[in-house]
């Protein structure tokens, strides 16, 4: 049966034409095909990597951030009191990222500094970051450091039972909870390691993971792959960020030690819902500059495998 008529608008050439260029993509390998296809994941930017310049000019900032090419961005420095981020109530500052085609995902929330006061401190300071990420609909809560006090073997049992009980308020409310990790967690305490007691007593339903891709390879014994291999549906979120070749300081992807094209090769990515891009200093010439390069080296050599 032909599948135009005479006197159609589409004609016999058109579907010459259109049956050739078919012909021709089925015949390329799969490899050149999957070059096409469109980003799995938005490109996420935390934005702690550009401090300096969101503390004097936030919504330029943000323009900038957008004529990059990011999409999606981890918040920080959240105000409880006044319920704002960078000096603008929460709903105001989700108009701003809204009008710069702007997400975010997830925020960086200071519950550190509430683990040596009493537990009802925490569940009111819980409360107000509830409050605050679901103005700007973000998907996590997620908890990012430990004061030095708190990185004993000791403290990492103490700091997985206030995790279970974050998780369980902000799971109740809608939202998901994740921990992130830096190099301390990795350090042996006489056979123990911090990462291990945080992710065996905590509850998996409660408490999901973001996992710093840096901190792995700077300071763990196994590989951001070995680590995910373990319960790949538990790590939700990724930091994607290089290491200095001489002083293992934080640099601009590409310039680093760190080989992600390995890395995003081997890694499984079940569990992944949104990737963050982070150099929380070391800046080549300055934070903006550096969130340029890292911009480009990621859009040409890794987003593929995101």
């Amino acid at each position: 049966m032909a599948f135009f008529m005479k006197g159609s608008r589409y004609g016999r050439r058109n579907f010459i034409k259109d049956t050739s260029a078919l012909l021709a993509a089925a015949s390329l390998p799969l490899s050149a095909l999957s070059m096409k296809l469109p980003p799995k994941f938005k490109m996420g930017l935390q934005l702690f990597t550009i401090r300096d310049v969101m503390e004097k000019d936030p919504i330029g900032s943000l323009q900038r951030v957008h004529d990059l090419g990011y999409q999606d961005l981890e918040t920080y420095g959240y105000e409880p009191k006044e319920n704002s981020f960078y000096g603008y109530k929460a709903d105001t500052f989700k108009n701003i990222l809204e009008d710069h085609q702007l997400t975010t995902s997830t925020g960086h929330y200071n519950f550190s500094d509430f683990l040596s006061q009493p537990e009802d401190k925490l569940m009111q300071y819980t409360d107000q970051c509830i409050i605050g990420a679901k103005t700007l609909e973000q998907s996590y809560i997620t908890w990012p450091w430990l004061a030095p006090e708190f990185r004993t073997i000791e403290a990492f049992k103490l700091v997985s039972e206030k995790l279970n009980l974050v998780g369980e308020r902000v799971v109740s409310a809608g939202l998901g909870f994740a921990y992130h990790n830096h190099g301390f967690e990795f350090i042996e305490h006489d056979g123990e390691i911090g990462y291990n007691i945080i992710t065996q007593e905590t509850d998996p339903s409660l408490v999901k993971l973001q996992l710093d891709f840096y901190w792995v390879m700077h300071s763990a014994k196994e590989t951001p792959a070995q680590i995910i291999a373990k319960d790949p549906m538990r790590f939700v979120m990724w930091h994607i960020k290089d290491m200095d070749k001489v002083s293992r300081d934080y640099t601009e992807l590409g310039n680093g030690s760190i080989n992600y094209t390995e890395i995003l090769n081997d890694t499984s990515q079940k569990g992944l819902e949104f990737y963050f891009i982070e150099q929380g200093g070391n800046f080549a010439h300055n934070s903006m500059q550096s969130i340029t390069d890292s911009a480009d080296y990621f859009k040409k050599n890794l987003q593929q495998y995101l």
